[in-house]
Parts: C-alpha cells; sequence; structure tokens
C-alpha cells in the first residue's frame, strides 16, 4: 500500500510493518529493527517471537496521540526482519537451557561439557549483536532515527554500539524491573541480565544510566551501582515511598530526567510495568510502574528539551491464550515512536 492510499481511520492493515504503516526505510525519519532473540533468558523463554506478535498486535491501533499528534506522519518504517537471527536463537537456546539447568542443579560451572556449550552460546551472541549493529549503522548512517524491537535485553548492545561510535555522549533511561548489572550471568558474556554490565564495560560515550522502577536485584548489582556516578537508580521502593510520603508522579519525573544529559537512549524492559501489564514476561516481578506513569515519565522527557537518539522495547513474551503482553508492548512501542520523533522536532526547532 503507498502512503497515498493508506487511510489512517479506515481498519489496519496486516502488511507485515509496525503499525500497518506504509513507509518504506528509505523515506522514513525513524525505522524500527527487530531482533527475535532470547537464547540466554533464564526463567521464561519466548521473547523471540515478540516481533511478529507486536506487529500483528499494532494494527489494532488508532493513530491519534495527543502527545505527539501527526508525528507518525514522518514516517515510522519497519526494516526487513532477519528470521536467521531466531533460527540460530532456537538452536542455541538448547544449550543454554542444558547449562542453566545444570548450574541451577548444583552442577560443576567447568565441566567440559559446560564450557563447551558457554562457548557456543557466546559466539553466537556476539553474532547477533554484529548483526544488530550492521543493521543499526545502516540506517543511522542513511540519517534515520533507530529502535530496536526485541527479544529479551541482551538485544540492544548492538544498537548501542552504532551510537556510541556516533555520538559523543549520551544517556540511558533504562526502565525495567531489574539493574541488569550482573558480569557474564551463568556464563554467557552477552545474557540479558548483563546488558548495562556491558554498556558500562563497553561503551564509554554512555555518561550517565538512570534507572526505573528497578526492584529485584543482587547486592553485587546494588554495589556496582552504588560505586560508580555513571549510574543513577530510582528504584521502585523509593518511588513508591515518595508517593506514600505526598510527592507527585510529575515531580518525580522531573527528578528522574534532570538526572540525564542532553541526548538520551530509552531502553524499555516490559518488566518495568506491573504485572497485569506484562503477565508472560520472562522474569515477571511485582509492584512496577504503570502503564500511564512510564508514559508520563516519557512524555516529560521529550517535554524537556532533551533529544532521543533511539530507544528499544524488550522482554515481551507473547502468549496464545492471552494478548495483553502484545497489546502493551504495541501501545507502549506507539508511545516510544511518538515521542522519539517529537523529542527531534522540538530539538530541530532551536
Amino acid at each position: 500500500m503507498e502512503e497515498r492510499t493508506f487511510d489512517p481511520d479506515g481498519v489496519g492493515v496486516a502488511n507485515g510493518s509496525y503499525f500497518g504503516l506504509p513507509f518504506e526505510p528509505e523515506e522514513a525519519e525513524l525505522v524500527l529493527i527487530s531482533a527475535p532473540w532470547d537464547v540466554t533468558v533464564s526463567y521464561g523463554a519466548g521473547t523471540a517471537y515478540a516481533p511478529d506478535a507486536i506487529i500483528e498486535a499494532s494494527t489494532q491501533l488508532d493513530f491519534h496521540d495527543p502527545l505527539a499528534p501527526g508525528a507518525w506522519r514522518r514516517g515510522i518504517a519497519t526494516a526487513d526482519v532477519d528470521y536467521t537471527l531466531q533460527e540460530q536463537s532456537q538452536r542455541l537456546r538448547g544449550d543454554a537451557e542444558r547449562v542453566i539447568d545444570h548450574l541451577e542443579g548444583g552442577g560443576n560451572p567447568d565441566d567440559d561439557s559446560v564450557i563447551r556449550k558457554i562457548r557456543r552460546v557466546n559466539e553466537g551472541c556476539r553474532a547477533m549483536n554484529a548483526n544488530i549493529e550492521a543493521q543499526a549503522s545502516r540506517w543511522l548512517d542513511a540519517g534515520r532515527l533507530v529502535g530496536l524491537v526485541g527479544g529479551d535485553h541482551s538485544t540492544p548492545y548492538g544498537l548501542l554500539r552504532a551510537l556510541g561510535a556516533r555520538h559523543a555522549s549520551f544517556g540511558i533511561l533504562h526502565v525495567d524491573a531489574h539493574c541488569d548489572l550482573r558480569e557474564a550471568y551463568e556464563g554467557f558474556e552477552y545474557s540479558h541480565a548483563s546488558i548495562m554490565y556491558n554498556v558500562l564495560r563497553d561503551i564509554p560515550q554512555v555518561t550517565r544510566i538512570v534507572q526505573v522502577g528497578v526492584r529485584d536485584f543482587s547486592e553485587g548489582e546494588a554495589r556496582l551501582a552504588a560505586a560508580t556516578e555513571r549510574v543513577v537508580m530510582f528504584d521502585d521502593l523509593t518511588l513508591a515511598g515518595a508517593s506514600f510520603r505526598g510527592e507527585t508522579w510529575d515531580a518525580q519525573c522531573r527528578k528522574i530526567v534532570a538526572a540525564l544529559p542532553a541526548e538520551v537512549y530509552v531502553s524499555f524492559d516490559i518488566d518495568g510495568l506491573t504485572f497485569d501489564n506484562c503477565p508472560h514476561t520472562g522474569t515477571p516481578v511485582t509492584g512496577g510502574l504503570t502503564f500511564n506513569e512510564a508514559v508520563w515519565l516519557l512524555k516529560t522527557l521529550a517535554d524537556s528539551g532533551r533529544r532521543i537518539i533511539g530507544f528499544d522495547m524488550v522482554e515481551v513474551c507473547p502468549s496464545p491464550e492471552e494478548r495483553i503482553d502484545a497489546i502493551t508492548g504495541a501501545r507502549m512501542l506507539w508511545k516510544l515512536c511518538g515521542l522519539t520523533l517529537e523529542s527531534n522536532q522540538q530539538s530541530n526547532k532551536k
């Protein structure tokens, strides 16, 4: 379907693109790349199927957004999904599951068979990272904004590397139930639980990671976060406590955003939301932000004059019985797209 024949008030079009939009990446301002990958998930698998599920759910969405009216008309395009990633994920997932089962059963992590499996998984994850970085670099070099739809939370690493090569400095707004600051969790260097550790280690251009809604993390992660000025934590209990004492969510959002630099990447793990929004996500945790609280935080970020340079939407785990996870993911993705475009329009006017 061509743009001139596209009816935004009509029936959602199942054309294989997010939101059924008619744009090609070569003409759009924002390109969405997909990462159907969940090799290292340590509890519930299935996020590798999220891109297709979100595409399907997104065609049921109406386009008017009062927070970013008409922003979609500047072009939100879907890059071709590389399904070889999903095939490789399925192959390596078996190795990862055997390692996890072995370790959870008290097995020796130095067993030769375990070491070989971990090596295969790590090699495969490095190849996935290179694939995503190459995809992102192609569209960044063409002047496009890039967002990523996972997949588990390990998948944005390549996009963040690509942004690090093109920006002198930027911050990350990290919405999540977990800190993801573990080093090589379960032996997997590029684990979903290690993404922010790897960013601190490998991407010095990231000067600040502001973590919001985190509520399930290890003592080691807490020590690491406290030991570096590059991490600022607004944990779930602290946010709730401020609310109990009468501080408005708007005021808290302004404090969170104030901790971020002028250019910001948003890393949005769906499990940062309350459990009712994502009951099938891989590692669900009680507590969290409501959908509207998260949207208000993103709005506050865009309204602050900061520029959103990219984002990810990860850890959506679709269920054949219930569609709520994909529905939530599609609608949060829509907000991320619109507010990213809005923040760049505001930045260009300065």
